[in-house]
């Protein structure tokens, strides 16, 4: 089990949400659906844009490339990043350990919105 992050202490009033979200969520890249599921958390930290994270058996696997590029997060741990065959470097992360407060995000997938053709959520 991971350890929490030093920042839950020392930061209280920062906030990890993460809810299952009811719907659908399909992420486009290169023309092509790289993933689509409904079995999506939804991930709302402090003031930042909430983050859809995919599990990574919803997602085309063979269309991500694992990069050395790494970060840390004090809230959620240390995250891995993918680039997109053909495309994008660094436009999806994952944290493999994530720390135990956000531990439903383990093998889930997140990319960036700008660094994708399309994030489209359908809710229920």
């Amino acid at each position: 089990m991971a350890n929490p992050g030093p920042g839950y202490g020392k930061h209280p009033e920062h906030t990890v949400i993460v809810t299952p979200f009811d719907g659908r969520v399909v992420i486009e890249a290169n023309g092509e659906v790289i993933a689509d599921t409904k079995q999506a958390l939804r991930l709302k930290e402090a003031d930042y844009p909430e983050v859809f994270y995919v599990p990574r058996s919803d997602a085309r696997m063979d269309q991500l490339q694992r990069t050395e590029h790494k970060t840390h997060c004090p809230f959620k741990g240390d995250a891995s990043y993918y680039s997109l065959k053909g495309g994008a470097e660094n436009a999806v992360w994952s944290y493999e350990q994530p720390y135990d407060e956000v531990l439903e995000i383990r093998e889930h997938l997140a990319f960036y919105p700008n660094r994708v053709g399309s994030i489209k959520v359908e809710p229920r």
